[in-house]
């Protein structure tokens, strides 16, 4: 019997044809397999309690990280290996990416990953940092971004940016599109009546950033954003393991 099925494969690893028809039949049916229940799932990522979509001015901070090039030498995702887990932190959920357009995913690091960054320093250290790295990194090769402090934020209206995430699945509100620039002002504004700015996003801390409150500028969006990385979804919280688990067991 084994004699018999050689002798047929070898069969068709000879006839070219047949073998390039039966892997292209199996491709496809690999393919429809994997393809097809896409088309009536909405979503393939599940939510997890305490995600949210970035408020306008932490998406004017990171609009203003992808065009520095911040993303080229530091990544935002921290496999579930030992040594990153032990250096970075709980390795990333692909919930923690959802609302990024685009997402910051990646392995190629020049400067540590910033999964879980937020916290993890104060307002003043990124400040400092971002002005001199060596000061406080004395072994860093980044370029110093000091002009930050300097440059007056002035994104234009925030209100086409979040129509345009909404569009691609970031669920803002009307109210949240409509209030986009109110709120962008307010949560770096201490002094500001910030009620309206965290009925629209629960959680969301409100302080001025960069050390200057009289002044809004480019390094308030940038350390709001920064500040804000891996704090929105508690890994040690009893609702996150059950969802880990669920994910290990599947």
């Amino acid at each position: 019997m084994a004699t018999n099925f050689m002798e047929r494969h070898r069969k068709l690893e000879r006839n070219v044809t047949l073998l390039g028809v039966l892997a292209f039949a199996a491709v496809t049916v690999g393919g429809i397999v994997e393809i097809a229940p896409l088309f009536w799932i909405d979503n393939t990522i599940e939510k997890v309690q305490g995600m949210r979509p970035y408020t306008p001015l932490e998406q004017a901070g990171r609009d203003i990280y992808v065009r520095e090039g911040c993303y080229v030498c530091h990544s935002q995702m921290i496999r579930p290996f030992r040594d990153e887990v032990e250096r970075y932190g709980h390795y990333s959920l692909a919930a923690e990416s959802m609302y990024d357009h685009p997402f910051q995913w990646g392995s190629k690091r020049t400067g540590p990953d910033l999964a879980r960054v937020g916290g993890k320093y104060s307002d003043e250290w990124h400040v400092q940092h971002l002005t001199d790295p060596r000061s406080v990194v004395p072994e860093s090769i980044m370029p110093t971004y000091g002009f930050l402090k300097e440059q007056p934020l002035d994104q234009g209206d925030m209100v086409p940016a979040l129509q345009t995430l909404e569009r691609v699945g970031v669920p803002y509100t009307k109210d949240e599109i409509a209030a986009a620039n109110e709120d962008l002002k307010a949560q770096a504004d201490p002094d500001a009546d910030h009620a309206a700015f965290l009925k629209h996003y629960p959680g969301a801390t409100a302080r001025d950033f960069d050390g200057d409150p009289k002044r809004l500028t480019e390094m308030d969006a940038l350390v709001a954003y920064l500040q804000v990385l891996g704090t929105m979804v508690d890994v040690n919280a009893p609702a996150a393991q059950e969802h880990l688990a669920k994910e290990k067991g599947r």
